[in-house]
């Protein structure tokens, strides 16, 4: 089986690692020539809350051949539909790509491969590259794991070759209800990848302060209020019920909540943002495949997303030039109801 990694880069570093170390060989493939160079030379370095170090394949994406058995897509989703028709090539017949990318992106990747070529995995876990060949494990050991699910037409054999391969990095929930599990994944960065590129932290930071906590609890709301509207039953995080702790409809279960969203994400609180990664990289980000998302939910369903709608205002802005991630950008959402 020939299996690639496209878009190596924070998250693909890591996983390459663990999947390379664990007899699983894997292709590891960017177009950062620094960053594969780096690969090259001294293999993938992990650091953070794991320390490790191993001799990896890595290629700039002009160097592919042939073709592969599953395609593991970890690049951002702004250039998707580029992207897939070009990998498309390089997939053999029954081929897998599984995108482990924010948001929703499995509908329009089955537009061009084929519904019976996909699958789609949410990534319990977070990591920044340090730099090139040099990856940041942010989250906890025991707290890694992946969601995955799949396109109905694709063959339950596939779905369990994929969830054999991952294992060998940390536990799989085979996901039925998988578009609440991609609502799951889109609520946590909604908030917390969101608020930690408009202020320039952590997701720990985002959650401890006060005034930050309650964009984070707000924008947590919306989602949960789109997913009900649309008829999405929000699946379990790790097995908790982030719906059921979180949610509120009256002043007590508000309170509750907001007591809680630091508990919720401790360890992840070390988490920085891929957004806010690209932000200070002078590069554009994801924010319209994730809280855009949300918003466009909301417009469909009918459900007000002022606090989602204003971190996609912020963040366009700041991808032109206007502001710069900081706390001061708190005094955007003041005055909202919420």
């Amino acid at each position: 089986m020939r299996i690639a990694i496209y878009g190596a880069g924070s998250l693909g570093t890591i996983m390459g690692a663990y999947l390379t170390k664990a007899g699983i060989p894997v292709e590891m493939i960017n177009r950062n020539k620094k960053h594969v160079e780096a690969l090259k030379k001294n293999g993938a370095v992990v650091t953070g809350t794991v320390s490790m170090q191993v001799p990896v394949t890595a290629y700039l994406p002009e160097e592919m051949n042939g073709t592969y058995d599953i395609i593991f897509l970890m690049t951002k989703q702004l250039d998707n539909a580029a992207t897939v028709t070009r990998l498309k090539e390089y997939l053999s017949r029954d081929g897998i790509i599984c995108t482990l990318q924010n948001g929703l992106p499995e509908p329009e990747i089955a537009k061009i491969v084929g519904e019976s070529q996909v699958m789609g995995c949410t990534v319990a876990w977070g990591a920044t590259l340090k730099e090139p060949g040099v990856s940041e494990l942010t989250s906890e050991p025991d707290s890694l794991s992946f969601g995955l699910g799949k396109m109905d037409q694709v063959p339950e054999k596939k779905m369990e070759e994929v969830k054999e391969i991952l294992e060998h990095m940390c536990p799989v929930e085979v996901e039925e209800n998988f578009m609440g599990v991609r609502f799951s994944k889109l609520l946590i960065n909604a908030a917390f990848s969101g608020m930690s590129a408009v202020l320039g932290c952590t997701f720990g930071e985002a959650a401890q302060d006060k005034r930050s906590r309650v964009c984070v609890q707000n924008l947590m709301k919306e989602c949960m209020d789109v997913a009900e509207a649309a008829g999405i039953r929000i699946a379990p995080i790790q097995g908790k019920d982030v719906v059921r702790l979180l949610n509120y409809n009256n002043p007590v279960k508000k309170k509750i909540s907001f007591l809680l969203i630091p508990i919720a994400i401790k360890k992840h609180a070390k988490l920085k943002a891929s957004m806010l990664q690209d932000l200070e990289k002078g590069k554009p980000c994801e924010v319209d495949a994730i809280n855009g998302v949300v918003c466009q939910f909301g417009k469909k369903y009918h459900v007000a997303t002022p606090y989602n709608d204003k971190v996609v205002e912020i963040i366009h802005g700041m991808e032109v030039g206007k502001g710069k991630p900081g706390f001061e950008n708190l005094r955007e959402f003041e005055g909202m109801k919420g």
